[in-house]
């Protein structure tokens, strides 16, 4: 075969005649099938995520340095993009999402802007920050899951004394996918604080809606999710019961109006696990970002043991078995593309899975 031909497939072995097909089928930018199918169309998920944990005092230090190197307008967003092992250099914490820890400084404002992929933060550290989404500010504090949704003004500030860090996780990869990428700087570095602080939570987040409210958008008309109720739910649902033999006390995030996701392509979750939790193996098809918020423990994730506590974050690989274990009463936060996966029909899980 041509030396110039590109294949992604092996060629050692082939006759002669299959070799020249394939390299007149090459010329004509085709390929045969037959090579590529047991890849293309595996039997079972065989994700090149890999689980891995970050340890969030290794990595506090480097992105407070970024903060003395860079100032928040230089950088507009400072953060470290957390790349998986297996997708290195490509952005992307798992194949469909993205993620990376955020830094705003005392006196900072990380200036206003919209784009099509929409994202979460989880607030990691840090209190008197706020950020702010098409018009109205909310305050940020340790636990406090917020949204800013598919093409929405959103800016971040922190008025306060101490520095600010969030887990940001994005849909950039999905909206890539689709060669669907927009971005708009706001005209100015603020938006104006054209709603009341609170307003979408007395409109909404009370198991009532105005009479009169048309959804906007396919997300939720909340946009903080604070940990302090967060924490209330799954203390009581534990202390009233049962704990699932694999998950603990597990809760996800939704949407108010409708019951749904917070957002199309991202769904997020909490769960507690008590003090000397042994869970049984889970898998499921959604790759899954967790951050540690209280407690210790370790997962085994497929023959893999990651260890983890307070603001670690780690990643379950796609169809990966895992088993939580907790050695004090702990909280764990997680997102994934459950939703994109189960609009689209292809969410599958196994509970528990057979050793």
């Amino acid at each position: 075969m041509d030396s110039s031909t590109a294949t992604t497939f092996p060629t050692t072995g082939l006759s002669p005649e299959r070799r020249d097909l394939y390299a007149r089928l090459d010329k004509k930018s085709a390929a045969p099938l037959w090579e590529v199918l047991g890849k293309i169309i595996p039997p079972e998920p065989t994700p090149e995520t890999v689980s891995v944990v970050w340890r969030y005092d290794e990595l506090r230090p480097l992105l407070l340095e970024a903060g003395r190197l860079l100032t928040a307008k230089e950088a507009e967003r400072r953060v470290l993009v957390l790349e998986n092992p297996g997708l290195r250099g490509q952005s992307r914490i798992t194949q469909s999402l993205y993620a990376g820890l955020q830094l705003i400084l005392p006196g900072e404002v990380a200036p206003a802007h919209r784009h099509a992929a929409a994202a979460l933060r989880f607030i990691v550290e840090g209190t008197g920050a706020y950020t702010a989404v098409e018009g109205e500010r909310t305050m940020m504090h340790p636990g406090d899951f917020i949204l800013t949704p598919s093409w929405t003004y959103h800016d971040h500030g922190n008025p306060g004394d101490v520095p600010v860090i969030w887990l940001d996780g994005l849909d950039v990869p999905i909206v890539n996918l689709f060669d669907a990428s927009f971005r708009e700087s706001f005209p100015g570095e603020t938006q104006p604080n054209a709603v009341p602080e609170g307003d979408s939570h007395a409109r909404y987040a009370a198991n009532m809606l105005p009479v009169d409210w048309t959804p906007k958008r396919a997300s939720s008309p909340i946009f903080n999710y604070p940990y302090s109720r967060s924490r209330e739910t799954v203390h009581s649902l534990y202390a009233n019961g049962p704990v699932h033999e694999c998950h603990g006390v597990k809760v996800r995030y939704i949407n108010p109006a409708q019951g749904g996701p917070p957002m199309p392509t991202i769904g997020a979750f909490l769960q507690l696990l008590p003090k000397g939790f042994r869970g049984t193996p889970y898998r499921a098809t959604d790759a899954t970002i967790y951050a540690a918020v209280e407690g210790r423990g370790q997962s085994r994730i497929g023959d893999t043991t990651v260890t983890w506590g307070p603001r670690d974050i780690f990643v379950i690989p796609s169809w990966a078995p895992v088993s939580h274990e907790a050695g004090e009463e702990s909280v764990l936060f997680s997102f994934s593309d459950r939703p994109a996966q189960q609009v689209l029909g292809l969410w599958r899980e196994q509970a528990p899975v057979a050793s």
